[in-house]
């Protein structure tokens, strides 16, 4: 607990010395004064409503104190009285940070103190700081102590400054060191996140794809190199999930276990650059001590990985030691090479360099030497850019025809037979004759007749594109100019009916024995495939594979341009409309997925016709589009005009014999005067268009303030949780799921909804986190679980199978750590007579891991009761081969594996193949009710098999 003691001279105190004589005034004055300080007062800072920001390091007052108290002297106030306040620690802890604020303005002030957990700038080289919580509670000199906000990455607390006020604020720390600490206004702050949220993002996005081309170009091609530039581009993109604090976030972890990841993940990229370094220089051609040192320093490295479990600062600092010498060292390494005329190392040099300057801004960086905020994400962006420098040089190994032989060939022949079977065509300029000879491989991909390409070089430049041509004449003058050099150049050649074919070409000159360049000799080589794969790759990215519009990535960063066009040109008001299908699921349901597709792109065309060259249209989900509206700035046109797509949307679709009618529900989001982000201006039209989809549909809604307010309303929700258990608002819904060997149903997994009265139906993401919290899930849990007993009930006595019929039941982590779940449970079965293991309780691994020792004998004591148990969510996105060693291991475990997420029939299919005895997915049937259920249920006159154990591994 913490206490406050006032030791200064306050208004009622004066009050008091006002009836002494002087002389006694005088005297406890010097007493007041002679008593030793507690600590110096600290200079206030004043706080002005338009600062966004204001760096509070320097300005902090670092004390250690020997016990769990702290005194301190308060910055003098508005009246110039210095006070004295006594803080004890909550945490036991003895060091204090102090630092006090001033709002000498006439408004109240929010603000936000932020003391990060980790910064890259300043963290040290040797045992670095590899972040922590810093603060434990913030304590105030006088008004409401600061509030806590939710920050996974940073100890963020609000305050409230009164007009006219003097606060000094006590601290108390973690640890001896606080690299950082800001107050930021509230606003600015959530700007400030949402753009680096962004840049990360976007950042992850393109290291994943590069790790996964990497990966795929290993698989194509199996040069050691490849395999070794695909470790290293998966290095970096969990070096920097780490960092950006994107893997925490996905996993979970716990502060200590994140210095683990983060030590482990430099460890592991000072590794995978060593390997691609070695692999791609082929150094082992060289000489053998290379490979010695080479392995040696990998077992260093990967021993730090160990280490790192034990003390996580130790080994990072070994860790980037070991990455800036491996920067330096190979650079050193490459151009030694390449002063051997080694062509490898010569074309590493520019990328090696580019990685030599990142080391030293990276070293400078953790040093301190830097200091700049923007300096951290900056180096990882670079990070991923020098990784895909290095994904570009192996690719030109992969892909021109050359660089791919382990050793040098002088033998003409061989040389001739390799460029034969490499499939290549020749290209051969005569300089002093100016004639171009290239293979007639070459005129017939474009269609031209047998020598249309041979002559001058300049008669190349008219079947060339356009924008290749002086780039393609520069080329070459400057090879003649310099009289050394290579030829890497891709451009785009005519075919005879006029249209484009890509082709790299690859040439060196041969210079005379005058020093002059006679001849440029080289391959050509086809590469449209590639090109054409690379521009679809990055169309894809951004658009929809069904409808080719753009998808809700491009929408918002057009979205995002335009507010930023917006604040130059105060008439420009754009408007987001989010159109959302009502009841699509069912048309879906009705006449299959390939018809909804269909009509899904009948809807786009309708939806494009309306819109004009300056308005955007989207498609941000399944049946859920967006438009960014331009070409209307007037309320009520713009209103019409959403009107206008209503009515285009319900125009029947006729499909076959008969017309399909469909509604929308549309939600606007009207650009004001101040532009907001592009995400919350979607999410406004989005709230606006649920808000008018539970009102019934096939209507529009503007959005207001009081939709967000309804939506963030959770102790509304609680409560109407709270009396939906005594209302049986809670409805049980239950997935087929189905047996791949004969594709009959097996069972079905129970799935609880809530019917809301106001709010339509909720998924369980809407309400289960508040249930968990609140106690209520152990009601809302024994009510499904009882149910859905009866449910089963019934249907085993009306429906025959070869196999009882079997249902799955989500149980929590609350509810297995309870003691009466076993006596709940055995009072459900008493009510409705099962067949032996048939109602499968299914848990979730992280349910089980919280106490391991009590679930075992809660699980032993379910198990002697006659009920089923079901692992939940185990393997969850894994690739064929991990879940075909998953099954495998369930089977020797003497378990049936349950395989969810089937979508389609060939899902199903290779499910089977894999070993999987149930699915479970929308290809077999979405949660339904229980009479639906019944309807899929047919009596099966096979022969009963004996149930090998009650267990199911459910692998997702």
């Amino acid at each position: 607990m913490k206490s406050l003691r006032a030791a200064g001279l306050d208004a009622s105190t004066g009050h008091w010395l006002g009836r002494l004589p002087c002389g006694a005034i005088a005297a406890a004055l010097a007493i007041v004064l002679l008593v030793p300080s507690a600590g110096r007062a600290v200079e206030a800072i004043n706080v002005h409503t338009d600062t966004q920001a204001i760096d509070l390091t320097d300005a902090v007052d670092f004390q250690h104190t020997e016990g769990d108290r702290i005194q301190v002297s308060t910055a003098p106030g508005a009246d110039g009285i210095i006070r004295r306040i006594e803080v004890r620690a909550r945490a036991g802890g003895n060091n204090w940070a102090v630092f006090a604020l001033a709002n000498n303005g006439d408004e109240q002030i929010d603000r936000l103190v932020v003391a990060a957990h980790y910064r890259m700038v300043g963290s040290g080289l040797l045992w670095p700081d590899l972040g922590l919580s810093r603060i434990v509670y913030i304590t105030p000199s006088s008004g409401d102590p600061p509030e806590r906000q939710d920050n996974a990455g940073a100890d963020v607390f609000r305050i409230t400054l009164d007009p006219g006020t003097v606060i000094t604020f006590v601290a108390e720390l973690r640890t001896d060191n606080l690299p950082q600490l800001y107050l930021w206004e509230p606003d600015a702050y959530k700007d400030k996140l949402n753009s680096l949220t962004l840049y990360q993002g976007i950042v992850i996005g393109i290291a994943g794809l590069l790790a996964l081309f990497l990966t795929i170009l290993f698989v194509v091609k199996g040069s050691v190199m490849f395999p070794a530039a695909a470790a290293l581009g998966w290095a970096v993109l969990i070096y920097i999930g780490i960092d950006f604090g994107f893997w925490p976030k996905v996993f979970d972890l716990s502060s200590s276990a994140e210095r683990i990841w983060r030590a482990s993940g430099e460890a592991i990229l000072a590794a995978t650059l060593l390997v691609f370094l070695f692999a791609y220089l082929n150094l082992n051609r060289w000489h053998v001590r290379y490979a010695h040192i080479t392995v040696g320093w990998l077992a260093f490295l990967g021993a730090l990985v160990a280490v790192a479990l034990f003390s996580p600062a130790v080994a990072s600092g070994i860790a980037r030691i070991s990455l800036f010498l491996v920067a330096v060292l190979g650079f050193g390494l490459v151009i030694y090479l390449a002063t051997h005329d080694f062509d490898r190392a010569v074309m590493l040099i520019p990328t090696w360099l580019l990685l030599v300057v990142w080391a030293i801004g990276a070293a400078l960086t953790v040093l301190g030497l830097v200091t700049n905020d923007i300096v951290g994400p900056a180096l990882l962006g670079g990070l991923v850019l020098i990784v895909m420098l290095i994904g570009f040089t192996v690719m030109q190994h992969a892909f021109a025809g050359g660089g791919m032989s382990s050793g040098i060939v002088s033998d003409i022949e061989r040389r001739a037979l390799a460029l034969t079977g490499a499939g290549d065509m020749i290209w051969d300029w005569d300089v002093s004759a100016d004639k171009v000879f290239t293979s007639p491989e070459t005129e017939a991909a474009l269609g031209l007749k047998h020598g249309a390409l041979e002559g001058p070089a300049a008669k190349w430049l008219d079947v060339l594109h356009q924008a290749d041509r002086d780039r393609f004449r520069a080329t070459l003058d400057s090879v003649l100019e310099q009289r050394r050099g290579r030829v890497v150049q891709d451009f785009r050649m005519r075919t005879a009916d006029g249209h484009y074919l890509w082709f790299a070409l690859r040439a060196r000159p041969v210079v005379g024995s005058d020093g002059e360049v006679v001849r440029l000799v080289g391959t050509i080589t086809d590469v449209t495939e590639f090109k054409t794969a690379e521009e679809r790759l990055l169309h894809d990215a951004v658009h929809d594979n069904l409808t080719g519009l753009p998808n809700r990535e491009l929408c918002l960063d057009r979205l995002k341009a335009v507010l930023g066009l917006a604040k130059a040109d105060t008439a420009l008001r754009p408007t987001v409309l989010v159109i959302d299908i009502d009841r699509f699921k069912q048309v879906n349901d009705s006449v299959g997925m390939a018809v909804g597709d269909s009509i899904l792109l009948t809807l786009a065309r309708r939806l494009g016709r309306l819109i004009k060259p300056q308005d955007t249209l989207a498609r941000l989900a399944g049946d859920q589009f967006g438009m960014i509206l331009l070409s209307e700035r007037d309320s009520a046109r713009i209103t019409a005009f959403a009107e206008t797509i209503r009515k285009t949307l319900r125009a029947p679709i006729t499909f076959r014999d008969r017309e399909i009618f469909l509604t929308a529900s549309i939600g606007l989001a009207l650009g004001g005067g101040n532009p907001e982000q592009a995400q919350d201006l979607l999410k406004d039209a989005e709230l606006a268009m649920y808000h008018a989809k539970r009102t019934g549909g096939d209507r529009i809604d503007v959005f207001k303030d009081a939709m967000r307010a309804r939506k963030s309303d959770r102790l509304s929700v609680e409560s109407d949780l709270r009396r939906a258990l005594e209302r049986d608002e809670i409805a049980i819904l239950y997935q087929p799921i189905v047996r791949l060997e004969d594709r009959t149903v097996a069972g079905f997994e129970a799935l609880a909804r809530w019917n809301h009265p106001k709010l339509g139906r909720l998924s369980p993401t809407e309400f289960i986190n508040i249930a968990e919290e609140t106690g209520l899930i152990i009601e809302l849990g024994q009510s499904v679980l009882d149910r859905a007993a009866r449910q089963l009930s019934t249907w085993q006595r009306a429906v025959r199978h070869r196999e009882p019929l079997f249902v799955s039941v989500n149980v929590s982590s609350r509810q297995l750590l309870r003691h009466d779940l076993v006596q709940d449970l055995r009072t459900v079965l008493a009510r409705a007579p099962l067949a032996r293991g048939s109602l499968k309780l299914e848990l979730t691994e992280s349910a089980v891991m919280e106490n391991p020792e009590h679930a075992a004998q809660m699980l032993h004591r379910i198990r002697e009761l006659g009920a089923g148990l079901a692992l939940d969510d185990f393997g969850t996105g894994s690739r064929p081969v991990i879940l075909r060693s998953m099954i495998a291991l369930a089977h020797d475990l003497g378990m049936d594996v349950v395989a969810e997420g089937a979508e389609t029939d060939s899902d199903a299919v290779e499910l089977f193949q894999l070993g999987c005895e149930y699915a479970q997915g929308f290809a077999f049937g979405e949660p339904m009710s229980a009479e639906r259920a019944r309807a899929l249920l047919e009596p099966d006159a096979a022969g009963t098999r004996d149930q090998q154990s009650g267990i199911s591994a459910k692998v997702s």
